[in-house]
């Protein structure tokens, strides 16, 4: 026999703090967020603020900073709007979307998380200042750790062993929430798992890479840059490996880095305008990847086109030479 459509006159007919305590509180946030839309009664019973809170603060403990609650305590829908905003992640820009274009934000603020096998191992909120011309004049840069800093972890470092690596791009995961205390908006600028695990060539330091590809308008054309999340760790072999760095950067199609400016301008359309979608670590590595071999692409043309210009300015220099011996009978 088909079950009966779900209407509020049914719901209503169970008492509130029977759905609240029983069914409301063992939800996911967006399983909570897709009840709400059931009916206007579940509506209702879903937009309790502390429902919202017990998901954001254990998905994401960072946000039980006191920095944070201020700014969320601020937000019409408190919890509610952080989680829609930062959950999942960025997936991209779109850049025919209209907007006008928003005075630069003053203030940033970095919500971070690091994961081990779903467990939070490391938590850090920090503020950043963009008014400042050093800041707006160079490459968009974000570092959480203080210099000389280091996080343990509960694993064991090993060194040269691809199945480790592969263990650890499978157990590792990360999140990054910018948000922009003014205007209320935030945005998770990390792919959630990593999209590239290696060794640095030179340290032999440990390298964990998530990436977020997105839109950015720069002048008047628009092209793709992505945000890059690098969490550095190293240790001794038979011990444990540490976190020595956790830094966030934003490239551009020729992989030169982002300006302060411009970058906060991207990040500031990416928040208001940014597609927000659940994608696999597959989907992003694939994206990652895709944007790395654009990258090489227009390196490799941008060094061709150097070569026929040099090649085109000796020729031109031989002329001359060859035009002024035959002018004053060399």
């Amino acid at each position: 026999m088909a079950s009966e459509p779900l209407h509020d006159e049914n719901i209503a007919t169970i008492h509130p703090d029977i759905i609240h305590t029983h069914i409301l509180t063992r939800l996911d946030g967006a399983t909570l967020a897709a009840t709400s839309s059931a009916s206007s009664h579940l509506r209702h019973l879903c937009s309790h603020e502390h429902l919202w809170q017990n998901i954001c603060t254990s998905t994401w403990p960072s946000l039980m900073d006191p920095t944070i609650r201020h700014v969320i305590s601020s937000s019409p829908n408190g919890h509610r709007s952080i989680y829609l905003d930062a959950f999942p992640s960025l997936h991209h820009t779109n850049p025919h979307h209209p907007h006008r274009p928003l005075p630069l934000s003053t203030e940033l603020i970095s919500a971070v998380d690091i994961y081990y096998k779903g467990n939070p191992i490391f938590s850090r909120v920090q503020q950043t200042y963009t008014s400042k011309n050093y800041f707006l004049e160079s490459p968009l840069w974000f570092e959480i750790l203080e210099p000389d800093e280091l996080v343990q972890t509960p694993v064991k470092f090993v060194t040269k062993n691809e199945e480790w690596m592969r263990e650890l791009q499978e157990s590792f995961s990360l999140s990054w929430i910018l948000i922009d205390p003014v205007r209320k908006r935030a945005a998770n600028l990390s792919s959630r798992r990593p999209v590239s695990v290696q060794r640095h060539w030179l340290t032999r330091d440990l390298e964990i890479v998530y990436a977020v590809v997105m839109a950015g308008e720069r002048g008047s054309s628009t092209e793709k840059v992505r945000c890059l999340v690098k969490v550095t760790c190293g240790g001794k072999v038979g011990g444990e490996l540490h976190v020595k760095e956790v830094n966030m950067v934003m490239e551009d199609m020729d992989g030169g880095k982002v300006k302060g400016k411009e970058g906060v301008m991207i990040l500031q359309n990416a928040m208001e305008n940014g597609e927000r979608k659940r994608v696999d670590g597959v989907g992003a590595m694939e994206r990652y990847e895709t944007f790395s071999c654009m990258v090489k692409e227009r390196r490799e043309m941008r060094h061709e086109r150097e070569k026929i210009r040099d090649v085109v300015s000796m020729l031109l220099a031989l002329v001359a030479l060859v035009f002024f011996c035959c002018l004053f009978g060399f």
